[in-house]
C-alpha cells in the first residue's frame, strides 16, 4: 500500500560503509560549525562504544586569535573531556575582510593552514577532518581550488572530511558526496517582541540534529569557561528504540558530562506515517511534551533541545497552543532549539530569534552508498 504523507524514518536495519565522505556544509544560515562539531562527537561517542581512538582534527581557517566565536566553548568542552584525541589549529586574523583588504599575511595564513590539513590528511591519523571556513578561504582565492580538490580526491579512504562555511566553490561541490545549504529565515515577529533564545533547525537536508548538539557543547564549554553549571536537555520525539544517528554523539556527552546531560526519548521503534498513527504515538508525544513544558518552565536548564518536535506536531500528534504558550513564557537564559523538517511551519516557528532550513542538494545515501557509523547513525 502507497504511504502519503509526512513519513518519520526512527530505527531501522542500515549496513555499514567503511568509505569516508565528503561533507559541504554551506549557506547564509546558522548551523554550519555546529553541524561539523555535532558529527565529531558523533564519531568520538562511536569510538568510546566500539573500543578504538577516533582522533579529530579541527583546522579552522579565518578564526585567529583576538575574537571570540559561537563554537568556541564548544571545542572547549571537546578538548576537555578528549584532550587525547582533539587537535586544534586557527589561522588567520581576528577581524572580517573582503577581497579588497587580502594582505599577504592572509595569504600566508591560509597556506599555514593548509600545509597541516594536508599532513593530516596524508597522515591518516585521524577519522574526522573539519576544514571550518574553508569554503570562503577558495572563494576569497587565498589558497588554489584545484590543489584543494585534488588533495581531497586522494583522500585516505576512511576519512570523513567536512568542509564549512559560505560560498562553496562549484569544484569543491562536485566532488562532494554530501553538500547542505544552510538556508535562513526571518521572523518579524520574535525581533518585535524581543524574544531571544529559540532557534528552529528544519528542511530536508543533513544537519540539523548535528546542529543541536553542537549548541549543547557550546552551552557546556561556556559553563566550563565561566565556572558554571550549564545543565542540558536532550528530548527526542518518534525515537523510541535504538540505532539513530545521533545515539553516539549522546553517550560521548553522557560519558564526559554525566551530571550536566540528560537525555529523554518517547515514540515507538517504528516509522510513524499520517495514516498509520496509533494511539501509544499520541501518548507517547504528550508524554514527552510534559517533560519539556515542566523542563522549560523550571530554569534549570541553559539548553533545551526538542528534537523533532516539528514533525510531531506536523502529524497532528501535539498541539501547537501548548508549545507557543509556553515558549512565552521560558526564562530568558534558557535556549530551546527545535529540530526535524514538516510540511506545514508550525505558528512557533514565528518565536524563532534563528531559523535555518538545511537545503538538501545532494546525499549519498540517494546514490545507494552505505550510511556510516559514527557519521550517519
Amino acid at each position: 500500500m502507497a504511504r502519503t504523507g509526512l513519513g518519520i524514518v526512527t530505527a531501522q536495519r542500515r549496513h555499514e560503509r567503511p568509505v569516508g565522505q565528503i561533507h559541504v556544509y554551506d549557506g547564509l544560515g546558522k548551523g554550519k560549525s555546529q553541524a561539523a562539531l555535532g558529527v565529531v562527537l558523533r564519531s568520538i561517542g562511536l569510538g568510546i562504544n566500539t573500543g578504538k581512538q577516533n582522533r579529530v582534527l579541527l583546522l579552522r581557517f579565518l578564526k585567529g586569535p583576538g575574537r571570540v566565536y559561537d563554537e568556541d566553548g564548544a571545542i572547549e568542552a571537546l578538548e576537555q573531556a578528549f584532550p587525547h584525541l582533539i587537535d586544534q589549529v586557527r589561522t588567520g586574523r581576528a577581524e572580517f575582510f573582503g577581497p579588497e583588504e587580502i594582505t599577504a599575511n592572509d595569504r600566508l595564513e591560509a597556506e599555514r593552514g593548509w600545509h597541516i590539513a594536508k599532513g593530516g590528511i596524508l597522515s591518516e591519523l585521524y577519522s574526522v577532518i573539519v576544514l571550518d571556513e574553508i569554503n570562503p578561504v577558495l572563494d576569497l582565492g587565498l589558497l588554489p581550488v584545484q590543489e584543494v580538490v585534488d588533495i581531497l580526491a586522494e583522500k585516505p579512504e576512511s576519512l570523513e572530511v567536512i568542509a564549512t562555511g559560505r560560498a562553496a566553490p562549484r569544484e569543491l561541490i562536485e566532488i562532494a558526496d554530501l553538500h547542505s545549504e544552510m538556508r535562513p529565515h526571518h521572523h518579524p515577529t520574535a525581533a518585535q517582541y524581543g524574544i531571544t533564545g529559540i532557534e528552529i533547525y528544519t528542511g530536508a537536508g543533513k544537519g540539523k540534529s548535528t546542529s543541536a548538539l553542537g549548541k549543547a557543547l557550546q552551552a557546556i564549554g561556556r559553563g566550563i569557561r565561566l565556572d558554571l553549571s550549564h545543565r542540558v536537555l536532550i528530548l527526542q520525539w518518534l525515537k523510541g528504540g535504538s540505532g539513530y544517528t545521533e545515539d553516539a554523539a549522546i553517550q560521548a556527552l553522557q560519558h564526559s558530562y554525566p551530571n550536566l546531560v540528560d537525555h529523554q526519548r518517547c515514540g515507538r521503534d517504528a516509522i510513524v506515517w499520517w495514516k498509520e498513527r496509533q494511539e501509544l504515538d499520541y501518548v507517547e508525544a504528550e508524554r514527552g511534551w510534559e517533560i519539556a513544558q515542566a523542563a522549560i518552565l523550571s530554569g534549570l536548564y541553559k539548553t533545551i533541545i526538542l528534537d523533532e518536535l516539528n514533525p510531531t506536531v506536523d502529524l497532528e500528534l501535539l498541539p501547537q497552543g501548548p508549545i507557543i504558550q509556553t515558549l512565552l513564557r521560558k526564562p530568558q537564559h534558557t535556549e530551546v532549539i527545535i529540530t526535524g523538517r514538516c510540511r506545514q511551519l508550525p505558528a512557533y516557528f514565528d518565536l524563532a530569534s534563528v531559523h535555518s532550513e538545511m537545503v538538501n542538494h545532494k546525499h549519498y545515501a540517494e546514490r545507494g552508498v552505505d550510511l556510516k557509523r559514527g557519521v550517519d547513525y
